[in-house]
């Protein structure tokens, strides 16, 4: 574990990247495209800028699950369920990422994710209204093993989670303020395992990740109430705008590849 002093100009820096990763990633994720790179500038060893996000990022994902579980958005019965597993997921994913390269499945997520994007563009009243209306047994267990895979998925690897979980949601019926409410649950889950494992093995300081958590807190329950006033009008644009902006980061870094 990491502690220093922070001069007035990097405490400003990191407040406001903060606050604008968490204020997208409170409603569709991809926060980390804005909070890495900050973290990264201050010149902070790459693992060390991977943990302090993580435990920084918890914080705001807390404040969005909790500010959308309030307003009734979030469902219970689903989520207590679905949400070990989502924790269980994230945390093999966590350690087997200590023993192997994760790289490779960089040009699987990106065609994943150009099919999801496509796919929510042409299906125009898609997520419009909730259509959810309970679970079979098969689709809770089907869900059940999205919701650990994408658990996974995020403590492996990570980039997309946010709008592969907002995706997922939509499948089985949700709107897409719901998708996206439900998602955040979810992505807490995930979130929790690795900031755990990355403080424990001393890879967090905690003199960057408090004071941008705490942005984080203040940057997810605006993003979360502003959603939550907007409606599916808002979150469906940022979702695809975020996903656009995701498969050009994933391209970009797979081209970058010597």
């Amino acid at each position: 574990m990491e502690l220093s002093l922070l001069d007035s100009g990097t405490l400003a820096f990191l407040v406001f990247f903060g606050f604008m990763a968490a204020f997208i990633d409170s409603v569709v994720g991809g926060g980390g495209l804005i909070s890495v790179p900050a973290l990264l500038w201050t010149g902070l060893p790459p693992v060390t800028v991977l943990g302090t996000n993580k435990v920084a990022a918890v914080m705001g994902a807390l404040t969005s699950f909790v500010t959308f579980a309030k307003s009734g958005q979030v469902n219970g019965w689903l989520i207590r369920r679905l949400f070990p597993l989502s924790l269980l997921g994230s945390a093999t994913g966590v350690f087997l990422v200590r023993m192997m390269p994760s790289d490779f499945l960089r040009p699987l997520v990106t065609a994943l994710l150009l099919f999801v994007l496509i796919y929510s563009i042409f299906k125009k009243d898609w997520g419009r209204d909730a259509v959810f209306c309970g679970m079979s047994r098969r689709r809770l267990l089907l869900s059940g093993l999205v919701a650990y895979l994408l658990g996974f998925y995020d403590g492996f690897f990570g980039p997309g989670t946010g709008s592969f979980l907002l995706f997922a949601f939509l499948l089985v019926g949700f709107d897409f303020l719901g998708a996206a409410a439900n998602a955040r649950a979810l992505n807490f889950a995930s979130n929790i395992a690795a900031a755990v494992l990355f403080s424990y093995t001393g890879d967090v300081d905690f003199s960057y990740a408090i004071p941008m958590g705490l942005a984080m807190i203040v940057g997810a329950w605006a993003g979360a109430h502003m959603a939550l006033k907007q409606g599916v009008s808002y979150v469906r644009p940022l979702f695809i705008l975020m996903t656009t902006v995701l498969i050009g980061k994933q391209i970009y870094e797979l081209f970058r590849q010597p």
